[in-house]
């Protein structure tokens, strides 16, 4: 494999083990000597660029947004110092939890940085969990102070009935209500404004506590699987090892990250994904300037910002592809054309191996860089994650952006990245790449999916192995003794290897699956949720990684769909009931209550069904004897149904 060396032997149920061929030069994956935390990361880029720009948001003038306004490394110091002095005059001691809920924005940075200066660990509520899981996690974590959006308090409030057991002290980002302070004082609790927190400190001197590598940083709750949050303890030594995996990356392509890049943060902290990158770029003292919270007005923030790098889930990908191809469409016949000449010359060429600058320089100018320019005209990394991004989308952005578009894979347990393609190697279109310098990997069959981790084309469980795995899932040993198996992390997800060393991510080794915006569905779960309704007898979910919602067949109970078509005056067979639209929508719209009943998240919901008079049977293989679905026979079989379904809904 092009990319890749053996570094181990097959065994009978897994492959090889390979590494990066780049891991053999040790000295590009070390940490620069000094570093003991991610305070000591944010400490020497004071110390460095103490006059440099570091957080920015857009200045608002007369209602409209301007230009970004920035704080330097020093200024932020200073907050982060006052915040940490206040935070230490409460009970809170080194090892404990702090939470930190809401989106992307310079105070959570700053709560972030004062968390580490403490040795504090931080505890990210996720914005999207919803208040249920929330409480969980304050309660599981024992969070006994929570920094918190303005808007996000009267949410974390209405958790105290449960949460102030532990929960004693609430901060917003901005200001608090009268209202809101009563409600907390009922609870038991404080709460305060940002500035009134900080004034707490005072002139309070204290000394930072020693941080070791070995020292929990982070606990970041998956959103993901079935039953409660699971908590992902991440150490000191996984981050640093990933800043410098990031960088060995970066400088392994003649692209290294430097003290002149502009970072973009949308994605959410609360994410290994975003949370890496920003201490990469804290560590080169960059700038970091934040969105202002709306899709719609991501691609006016960029820019507006001008990044040189650019972090995305598919989704924002396709939304910015479909924003381009619609804004070229509507075009006059001369650039339609000019375009496509343009785009069919470059696209042949960097698939002949020509490096995307290279491939076309005449047409970047005369065509590209008004792309280009939309995105700010600096951006020289787009690096998708958290889902598979269709290859259409990839080849589309690598060669109108004219910068490095590149795909990675990880999880939460492995710090993020495992996996990146190499940028400007066309042929790694479509798969996440070899695996990082800083981690080993392998496959393990899967016999009972027919994946072969020892054919001629391996397939199989995605198994890691490195200083960046997690440390365990907070108090409860039991799950990461499930997962980690003689040092290998087993992810659950099956790749293929590619001939030229790259992993292309193919299936997921439970009934557990991912959609484009990175939310992971439990469809078992989902099944037994919706399989309780009167006008269902059976009912097979389906959802993947390059769509954003669901779709269902359904075999509709005969008796219980006869009678509701007799009491609304609706006649014809059973099968032709089954094709009638009413009848579709009287079912979607039983489901959509359903939904709302047990509360289901937004991306649980069912969008498009197709109801199938004939029950799922053994005679076509749907099932097993034990009526157990066989999904990847399901799907083959209802494959042109699920496209039609998916066609029709968006």
């Amino acid at each position: 494999m092009k990319h890749l060396v053996e570094v181990e032997k097959a065994t009978d149920n897994a492959g090889p083990t390979y590494r990066n061929v780049l891991a053999k030069d040790d000295g590009l994956l070390q940490p620069p000597p000094g570093l003991e935390s991610c305070w000591d990361v944010f400490r020497n880029s004071v110390e460095k660029y103490p006059d440099s720009s570091m957080l920015g948001r857009r200045r608002v003038v007369d209602g409209k947004a301007g230009d970004y306004g920035w704080t330097t490394y020093k200024e932020v110091y200073d907050v982060v110092m006052k915040l940490a002095a206040s935070i230490n005059k409460s009970t809170i001691k080194k090892g404990e939890c702090c939470g930190i809920y809401g989106a992307n924005c310079p105070e959570w940075i700053i709560s972030m940085e004062a968390c580490n200066a403490l040795g504090v660990t931080c505890v990210p509520l996720y914005d999207s969990l919803g208040a249920g899981a929330v409480e969980f996690i304050v309660c599981h974590a024992e969070i006994q102070i929570a920094f918190v959006e303005e808007r996000k308090t009267a949410e974390l409030l209405k958790t105290c009935h449960a949460t102030s057991k532990y929960l004693k002290t609430i901060v917003s980002f901005e200001g608090v209500t009268n209202d809101q302070k009563e409600e907390a004082k009922n609870h038991g609790l404080s709460i305060f404004s940002w500035e009134e927190f900080l004034l707490m400190g005072g002139g309070h001197h204290f000394s930072l506590p020693e941080k070791k590598k070995s020292d929990i940083c982070t606990i970041m709750y998956t959103s993901g699987t079935t039953g409660e949050p699971k908590g992902v303890m991440i150490s000191n030594e996984s981050l640093l090892v990933n800043i410098a995996g990031a960088d060995c990356v970066s400088r392994s392509v003649g692209e290294p990250f430097n003290h002149d890049d502009v970072y973009m943060s949308y994605l959410p902290l609360a994410h290994i994904f975003d949370r890496i990158f920003e201490e990469v770029f804290i560590s080169h003292g960059s700038k970091i300037g934040f969105w202002r919270g709306d899709v719609k007005l991501l691609v006016d923030d960029i820019a507006a910002l001008k990044p040189t790098v650019f972090c995305a889930v598919p989704r924002v990908l396709d939304r910015i592809y479909s924003g381009l191809t619609a804004k070229i469409s509507s075009g006059g016949i001369l650039k339609k054309t000019l375009f496509n000449v343009a785009y069919n010359l470059k696209l042949d060429s960097m698939r002949k191996g020509i490096k995307h600058e290279k491939a076309a320089p005449f047409f970047d100018k005369l065509v590209f860089s008004k792309v280009k320019e939309r995105l700010g005209g600096k951006l020289r990394f787009i690096v998708s994650g958290g889902a598979p991004l269709a290859v259409a989308v990839e080849e589309f952005l690598r060669v109108v952006t004219c910068a490095n578009v590149v795909q990675g894979y990880g999880l939460t347990e492995t710090c993020a990245a495992s996996f990146v393609a190499i940028p400007n190697d066309f042929s790694m279109a479509g798969t996440v790449g070899p695996p990082v310098q800083h981690l080993d990997a392998r496959l393990e069959s899967v016999p009972e999916m027919g994946y072969d981790a020892l054919s001629s084309i391996p397939r199989g469980e995605i198994c890691v192995k490195g200083s960046i795995l997690f440390s365990g899932y907070y108090k409860r040993e039991d799950l990461t003794q499930e997962v980690m198996v003689d040092g290998w992390f087993h992810t659950g997800d099956v790749g293929e290897w590619q001939p030229n060393g790259s992993l292309k991510i193919i299936d997921r080794k439970k009934n557990i699956f991912k959609l484009s915006q990175g939310e992971y569905v439990a469809v078992e779960n989902l099944e037994n949720v919706y399989g309780v309704l009167q006008e269902i007898d059976s009912i097979w979910i389906y959802g993947n990684s390059f769509e954003s919602f669901l779709v269902a067949v359904i075999n509709p109970n005969q008796q219980a769909f006869e009678h509701w078509a007799q009491n609304n005056g609706i006649s014809g067979s059973f099968s032709e009931l089954c094709e009638s639209s009413r009848a579709k929508e009287h079912i979607l719209s039983e489901l959509t209550k359903t939904a709302k009943e047990k509360k289901l998240k937004g991306y649980e919901c069912i969008k498009a069904v197709h109801l199938d008079p004939l029950p799922f049977d053994m005679e076509r293989d749907l099932i097993t004897p034990t009526y157990k679905k066989k999904r990847p026979q399901m799907l083959k079989h209802y494959q042109a149904t699920i496209d039609a379904l998916y066609k029709i809904a968006k």
